[in-house]
C-alpha cells in the first residue's frame, strides 16, 4: 500500500510538474507593460524585452519611443496614443529626415507598405504623401502643394491639406508614410484568446493558438484512473491536490477570460457597432435627416473646430450635432478625445453627449443635449446683451455653477483647458451647461503638471502655462477668473479698443481692482452704486477673481477654493454688515467671511 501510495504521488508530481512548466512558460509573460507618459499597454502589444510575448513591438528604452509592426520593423516614433492604447498618432524617421536634411536619398527606395498578419490587424487611418516627380514636370495650379525638395534628376512635391486631390500628379510615383495606424486584433487571434489561448505567429501568414486545455483534459483522467484504484488514503490525497490544482487553474482561466472579454469589446467598438466608448454610435444619415441636412438656418454656433447645427431626432430629443470641419489627423485627436472625456463624466452642469458617428463615417460628428439659451457671453457682449435679463442674483448663481462643474472635473482628473464664456451654455432657467471638451486632458493623479504646447482661447491663456508649457489645474482656475471678470463688467475677454496694454481683460481688471477703482470696471446696470448688498458681493467677487489671475499659480487658489468663497459670498448676511460701522467693517469681515481674498494681500 505505502509504495503503491508512493510511486502515485511521484507519477503525479511528474505530469504536474510537467504541466506546470508549460503553464510557467506562457505566464513569464507581463499582462501589461508601462511606457512611459504614454500609459499602459498589453497583448498584442510587447515591449523590446519580451518580443516572444506579443505581435507588435514597442520600444520603450528611447527617449521617442518606437512601436514596430514586425520583429524586423517597420519602426515608426509613436507622438501619442488613443482608444485604450490601440491606436497611435505616428511620425516616420525617414520622413522627418527629409524635412530637415533635405537629402534626396530618402526617395530612393520604394513605397513603404505595412507588413501582412493573420494575428493584428494594421489599418491606416491617415497617410502623409509626397510625389517624386520628373525635372521637367510642370505643376499648372499649386494649391496647396510645394516643391519641398529639387534634386538632379527629379523633384519632390507635398501638400499640407491631406483633402486635396493629387490627380494632377498621374505622372508621377507616389510616396506613402503612414501617420495614424490602428492595431487590433483579428477575428481568428481574437477567437483563440477568447477561448483562454495566445496567438503565436510561426510563418508570415499563420499563426498558432496555444492552449493548454487539452493537457488539463488528460490531467484530470490519468488522476482518476490513478485514484480509483487506489486506497481511501490515495484518494483523499488525491482529491485534495487535485482541487487545489484546478482552483489555481480556474483563476488563471478567468483571468485571461477578462483580458480576453475586453479585447472583444474594445475590437466590436472599434468597428462601429452600436457604441463607441460606451457612447450610442448614430449613422450619418440619421443626423443629415435630423438637420435637414445641416441646413445654415439651422446653425447654432461656429466654433475653432467645427459648426454646431440643431436637430431633432426621430425619438422627438432635440440636440446639438458639432461637424467638425476637416477629417484629419488633429480632428480626429480632438474628436477621440471629446468623446473618451464625456463618457465617463456625469453632472448636471456639464454638457451630456448623446452619442456619435463612427470613426470609418463620412463626417465626424458628435451629438449632444440641445441647450436651448444661447452662451453667457451672448447674454454679455453679444446679440442678447441688450435684453439685461442675467441680473446680478443670475450671474452670481452661473459663477457658482461654473465653479461647481470645473471642480467636478478637476477631481475627475479632467483638466478643461478652454473655460470661457462662449463654451458656458444657459438653458431656460438660466441654469450652467459647461460645453466643448476637445482640448480637454485628462491629468494623472500622480503627476503636477504635463508639458505640452499652449492651446486655448485669446484673453483666457494663463500666462505661465503661454511660458512654460506646463498644464495644471490652476490654468482653467486662471481662465475662470476672466470668466469672473466678464460677469461682473460686461466686458469682452479681449477688446482691441481698449489700451494697448488693456486690450486682454484680466490685465484691465487687475490695475483696476488693486487701485480699488470698481466705477471704472463693474456693469453700472447691476445695482453697484444704489444696492449695498449687491455692491459688497461684487467687489467681493472682484477680489476672488484678482486671486485667480495671479501670473503665478502658486498664488492662484483651488477651483475647490474657489467655489467654496463663492457660496460664502452668496450666503452671508449683508444686513449686519451694513448695520456695522465703516470703520468696523474689516473686523466683521475677519469674524464672519474668513479667507476671504484681499488685492491687498496677493504678492504680485
Amino acid at each position: 500500500m505505502a509504495s503503491a501510495f508512493v510511486a502515485l504521488i511521484f507519477f503525479l508530481l511528474n505530469f504536474v510538474q510537467n504541466l506546470s512548466a508549460q503553464d510557467q512558460k506562457r505566464h513569464v509573460c507581463p499582462t501589461t507593460f508601462q511606457c512611459g507618459t504614454l500609459g499602459t499597454f498589453g497583448y498584442p502589444l510587447t515591449t523590446a524585452f519580451n518580443p516572444t510575448c506579443g505581435i507588435c513591438v514597442i520600444n520603450c528604452t528611447d527617449t521617442t519611443p518606437t512601436i514596430g509592426l514586425s520583429p524586423t520593423g517597420p519602426w515608426y516614433e509613436i507622438k501619442n496614443s488613443f482608444s485604450n492604447n490601440r491606436s497611435f498618432l505616428v511620425s516616420d524617421a525617414l520622413l522627418e529626415y527629409v524635412v530637415n536634411s533635405d537629402t534626396c536619398d530618402a526617395f530612393k527606395g520604394k513605397t513603404i507598405s505595412l507588413p501582412k498578419s493573420t494575428a493584428v490587424i494594421i489599418t491606416t487611418l491617415w497617410n502623409e504623401t509626397f510625389w517624386k516627380c520628373k525635372r521637367n514636370f510642370n505643376l499648372s495650379s499649386k494649391g496647396s502643394f510645394l516643391r519641398i525638395l529639387k534634386c538632379r534628376d527629379y523633384n519632390i512635391y507635398h501638400s499640407n491639406n491631406s483633402s486635396e486631390d493629387g490627380s494632377k500628379f498621374s505622372d508621377c510615383k507616389s510616396f506613402k508614410y503612414p501617420k495614424f495606424l490602428i492595431v487590433e486584433l483579428s477575428d481568428k487571434c481574437s477567437h483563440c484568446v477568447s477561448k483562454g489561448g495566445y496567438c503565436q505567429e510561426t510563418k508570415p501568414d499563420k499563426f498558432q493558438c496555444i492552449n493548454n486545455r487539452k493537457e488539463r483534459r488528460r490531467f484530470r483522467l490519468l488522476l482518476g484512473l490513478g485514484i480509483s484504484g487506489g486506497i481511501v488514503v490515495i484518494i483523499i490525497f488525491g482529491l485534495l491536490f487535485w482541487c487545489s490544482k484546478k482552483i489555481k487553474l480556474r483563476s488563471l482561466e478567468l483571468a485571461s477570460g477578462n483580458n480576453s472579454k475586453q479585447t472583444m469589446r474594445m475590437k466590436t467598438n472599434l468597428e462601429g457597432s452600436k457604441v463607441y466608448f460606451t457612447v450610442p454610435v448614430f449613422s450619418y444619415s440619421e443626423l443629415e435627416e435630423a438637420t435637414k441636412n445641416f441646413d445654415p438656418s439651422n446653425e447654432l454656433g461656429d466654433g475653432g473646430f467645427g459648426t454646431v447645427y440643431y436637430g431633432k431626432l426621430k425619438d422627438r430629443r432635440e440636440v446639438a450635432v458639432k461637424r467638425l470641419y476637416e477629417r484629419n489627423c488633429r480632428q480626429i485627436e480632438l474628436y477621440m478625445n471629446e468623446i473618451e472625456i464625456l463618457a465617463c463624466l456625469r453632472h448636471q452642469n456639464l454638457v451630456t453627449l448623446y452619442g456619435c458617428t463612427s470613426r470609418r463615417s463620412r463626417e465626424l460628428l458628435l451629438v449632444y443635449e440641445y441647450v436651448p439659451n444661447g452662451t453667457v457671453a451672448d447674454h454679455l457682449v453679444g446679440d442678447q446683451a441688450m435684453c439685461a435679463t442675467l441680473t446680478w442674483p443670475v450671474r452670481m448663481r452661473i459663477a457658482i455653477e461654473t465653479a461647481t462643474a470645473l471642480s467636478y472635473l478637476h477631481a475627475s482628473d479632467v483638466i478643461h483647458r478652454d473655460v470661457k464664456t462662449q463654451n458656458i451654455l444657459l438653458d431656460n432657467n438660466f441654469s450652467v451647461k459647461v460645453a466643448d471638451f476637445g482640448l480637454s486632458r485628462l491629468f494623472p493623479m500622480d503627476v503636477t503638471h504635463i508639458s505640452t504646447a499652449p492651446q486655448g482661447t485669446p484673453g483666457y491663456l494663463d500666462p505661465e502655462y503661454h511660458q512654460c508649457y506646463q498644464l495644471t489645474d490652476k490654468s482653467d482656475v486662471y481662465s475662470f477668473g476672466v470668466v469672473l471678470v466678464e460677469l461682473i463688467s460686461s466686458m469682452p475677454a479681449v477688446d482691441l479698443t481698449r489700451k494697448e496694454d488693456e486690450i486682454n481683460l484680466s490685465y484691465y481688471a487687475m490695475k483696476r481692482i488693486q487701485c480699488c477703482a470698481f466705477d471704472d470696471l463693474v456693469d453700472k446696470r447691476l445695482g453697484f452704486d444704489s444696492n449695498y448688498k449687491v455692491k459688497r458681493m461684487i467687489t467681493l467677487v472682484a477680489e476672488l477673481a484678482f486671486q485667480c489671475l495671479q501670473h503665478k499659480k502658486e498664488f492662484r487658489p483651488s477651483m475647490d477654493e474657489v467655489l467654496e468663497t463663492l457660496r460664502r459670498i452668496d450666503s452671508a448676511d449683508y444686513g449686519v454688515l451694513k448695520s456695522i460701522e465703516k470703520e468696523d467693517s474689516d473686523a466683521w469681515l475677519l469674524s464672519n467671511a474668513e479667507n476671504l481674498p484681499s488685492p491687498n494681500s496677493v504678492v504680485m
